[in-house]
């Protein structure tokens, strides 16, 4: 049976570690202590407490089993330097050896001609006793790269450490619903290896050792592994970290806003003056900017602008940049590489960078702020005015706008006609998930349900899932997550209802929470009016928008499915990943369960379920690509809706936000609707003024004669043109025809043609023969005139040449 989890991919990511400072210096690790008197007891007092209570086994040979092994290993290290017990441990290799530690006992047996599987077992096994009774202290490394969960046993820890404690946090994980019984295990286990390493009590364990532990797991294993978040969460909830203690795991490895001189210093720039005037400048800038604006400023500058230059022109300490390699950085700037996943590979490749011009603008403005503050403020920005190496027209972006333009005008012209398939496809889809979830939570294990035109088997599993049920498919052979499928079906119902009703910004939806939603009465009617209030985002205002019924009930299921049996919405914080900053706990309506705690959605989770929401509809493009919709194309179809549906669009910018008409009227998509209305109004008004006959249907012969008619165009010397049942006014002597379209592959014959009747007109002068003179001249011209159309179409690019100015006398 192949176990398949359902949408691995919208798995809630916790925000980013710092990359210098991990959380290091707010909350330092405990360090290790030297000597302790566990480890410095003699052995005859070692072997004492190790054969009393709680290291002591039911089973008498089990117990002989650890007694041989507890004397194999302090013969070991006995025979390694150091005064104590750790000393030695970490003399003879074995910390160091990391997962191959069992190595380094095999070799000492060997070298004492003492080496057998079963001494050999025995040894290592009383690695674990040692541990829990604080003779040695591993690293956390060690601990970690061991990989067996037998070498920190914690039933050891709990019976000889802090039983007290231990208990404590294993009564408070059973009790938290969001703490399966494996995030309970989880817990158990890291806050054992942290006692192991550190020593002390669960009491004694800090967040800097949390975060180390977790740090070591992520840096050996390559992954950050599972139920972190619950492990930190159980520690604060039992009291270790003490009330003033962030809630979340996530609060300590969020980046937090940088400042101008770590922004810079991503980049490691190797000109020193260069790089702080790029930290001044920054500093200059910030008071008027968002965080977000000046993080995209210092990549701009110090990435894409310096770092390019230092890259390909080594020791480079100048602004004033040569022609050269002005332009070659724009060139580079020009293009990107883009990694394409195909069957078989990734590969990647080199395409044109659609911002290129928008990249360019930060460079210009640094050089024109430069210019302007040396002269209010020389001492400091003089030395640094240099020709700004773009000029205005480069960063000139009228044409670049309209073809973006034209870009999105086509794509919502090819998305909102499929819109109401969409919404069909995400409800009908929300109503087939929660059929299949509560057939199968009506069915015992093992037995078949069918809902939703579906036959499955609700699967046995035999560790806690966290209340998820899992059934197999048997067209598939897969076992699926039915409650993930349901989760993800709803949200995707709930988002795509959501923005298409409002046409808000992906980082407005995410915003929206309870308190949102507000009442207003009107003052002529009295009437109550639901308003929902977006938070200021990308304007920085605030504004209302009328809820519609159908909004209102979309609201409400939202409100049901995230209150659940609780009271009230809870109220969780959470991180801005554009400014970088942790808001207040707060009722937001679009939070899921992520592992064992409630997150907001991230804005990369919200195309997540719109891309899997898409895949179930198999709607495709004009190339039968999978269609694919952003938060923002729902928008642009909103705007575009509204306008066309008589909405005014003074009124449709204030629902939207946009601070300028002209932006509104960007996001319409151009439908000539004007246009059009006026030409069938035409064509209605010209065929009430014809006769009625003509718009007969015509007979088979007729229409037969229409087509022959184009078939019979082809002549000579080129195509005719004539209309349908017009005669030929010259009587086929087409080279006098204005309306022949000449064949430039039939030049050579017209040439011969205009030389022969020029011979032709010197005959007839010479006999006299006037009046044919006169037929041959109009030919002659008809002839050259077809060839100078011929000439004219074929015709190159000719150079001009530049105009000069006339000299002064």
């Amino acid at each position: 049976m192949t176990i398949e989890l359902v949408e691995p991919a919208l798995r809630e990511p916790i925000p980013p570690a710092l990359v210098d400072d991990p959380g290091g210096t707010r909350f330092p690790a405990r360090v290790p202590t030297a000597a302790w008197s566990a480890t410095t007891a003699g052995r005859d007092e070692v072997t004492a407490r190790l054969s009393r209570p709680p290291f002591v086994l039911d089973g008498a040979a089990s117990q002989k089993h650890r007694s041989r092994g507890l004397g194999l290993l302090l013969d070991w290290l006995s025979d390694q330097p150091g005064d104590s017990w750790q000393q030695r441990w970490m003399s003879g290799g074995v910390d160091a050896a990391a997962a191959d530690w069992r190595q380094v006992p095999a070799d000492w047996l060997r070298r004492h001609d003492h080496f057998n599987p079963g001494r050999h077992a025995a040894l290592c096994a009383a690695v674990a006793v040692a541990i829990a009774a604080d003779l040695v202290r591993p690293s956390l490394a060690w601990l970690v790269a061991a990989g067996t969960r037998s070498l920190v046993a914690v039933h050891d820890m709990m019976e000889a450490r802090d039983p007290d404690g231990f208990a404590r946090l294993r009564q408070l994980c059973d009790s938290d619903p969001l703490v399966s019984a494996r995030g309970r295990d989880h817990t158990l286990h890291r806050a054992a290896l942290i006692i192991a390493a550190k020593g002390g009590t669960l009491g004694e364990i800090t967040i800097g050792d949390v975060l180390e532990l977790l740090d070591t797991e992520a840096r050996i294993h390559r992954q950050p592994r599972t139920h972190g978040a619950d492990f930190y969460r159980m520690l604060r909830r039992i009291g270790v970290f003490g009330p003033s203690a962030p809630h979340r795991l996530g609060e300590l490895r969020s980046i937090g806003q940088r400042t101008p001189e770590e922004l810079i210093d991503r980049y490691q720039l190797a000109c020193r003056p260069v790089r702080d005037l790029l930290v001044e400048y920054l500093k200059e800038r910030q008071p008027g900017m968002d965080y977000s604006s000046m993080r995209k400023l210092a990549a701009c500058l110090g990435n894409m602008f310096w770092k390019n230059l230092e890259r390909h022109h080594p020791g480079i300490d100048t602004l004033c940049l040569p022609a050269g390699v002005a332009e070659a950085w724009k060139q580079r700037l020009r293009t990107m590489s883009k990694t394409i996943d195909t069957a078989d590979e990734k590969h990647t490749v080199t395409v044109e960078r659609v911002s290129y011009r928008q990249c360019l603008t930060p460079v210009r403005a640094f050089y024109l702020d430069l210019a302007q503050w040396a002269v209010e403020d020389p001492a400091r920005w003089a030395r640094w005015v240099a020709p700004c190496p773009v000029s205005d027209e480069e960063i000139n972006q009228r044409k670049m706008a309209r073809h973006r333009k034209a870009r999105m005008d086509a794509r919502t012209r090819q998305r909102l006609p499929v819109l109401p398939e969409l919404v069909r496809s995400v409800a009908e889809r929300r109503s087939a998930t929660q059929g299949l979830l509560r057939a199968a939570q009506q069915t015992r294990p093992g037995q078949n349900f069918t809902a939703a035109g579906q036959t499955l088997t609700r699967a046995s599993v035999t560790r806690t899932t966290g209340g998820r049920i899992w059934a197999d498919d048997p067209a598939t052979g897969k076992r699926r997550d039915l409650t993930t499928e349901e989760d993800l079906a709803f949200w995707a119902w709930a988002v795509v209802e959501v923005l298409r009703a409002t046409g808000i910004r992906v980082e407005e939806l995410l915003e929206i929470s309870h308190h949102s939603m507000v009442q207003y009465r009107l003052p002529t009617t009295g009437e109550l009016v639901p308003l929902l209030q977006i938070a200021p985002s990308k304007t920085d205002a605030e504004r209302l928008l009328v809820i519609s019924p159908e909004l209102t009930d979309v609201l409400s299921a939202i409100i049901g499915r995230v209150r659940g049996n609780a009271a009230a919405i809870p109220l969780i914080p959470a991180y801005d990943r554009r400014e970088c900053v942790w808001q207040a706990p707060t009722p937001w309506l679009f939070q899921r369960r992520f592992g064992g705690e409630q997150r907001r959605m991230s804005d990369g989770a919200v195309r997540n379920i719109l891309s899997t929401a898409l895949a179930h509809t198999g709607l495709t493009d004009r190339e039968g690509r999978p269609l694919r919709f952003t938060p923002h194309d729902f928008r642009r179809i909103f705007i575009t809706d509204t306008i066309m549906s008589g909405l005014p669009p003074h009124i449709a910018q204030i629902i939207a936000g946009h601070r300028d008409i002209n932006v509104t009227l960007g996001y319409k998509a151009v439908y000539p609707d004007e246009a059009v209305q006026a030409h069938l109004a035409f064509l209605a008004r010209r065929r009430a003024l014809r006769p009625s006959e003509e718009y007969r249907v015509p007979t088979d012969d007729e229409w037969a004669e229409f087509l022959g008619h184009f078939e019979r165009r082809k002549v000579s010397i080129g195509t005719c043109g004539r209309a349908f049942e017009t005669p030929c006014i010259h009587e086929h002597a087409c080279v006098r025809c204005g309306l022949l379209w000449p064949d430039p592959s039939q030049r050579g014959r017209l040439h011969e043609i205009r030389e022969n009747l020029i011979a032709r007109i010197a005959e007839a002068e010479h006999k006299g023969w006037l009046g044919e003179v006169e037929g041959l001249r109009v030919s002659l011209a008809g002839a050259e005139d077809k060839l100078a159309q011929i000439d004219q179409r074929t015709a190159t690019t000719t150079e001009l040449g530049i105009p000069s100015l006339p000299t002064k006398s």
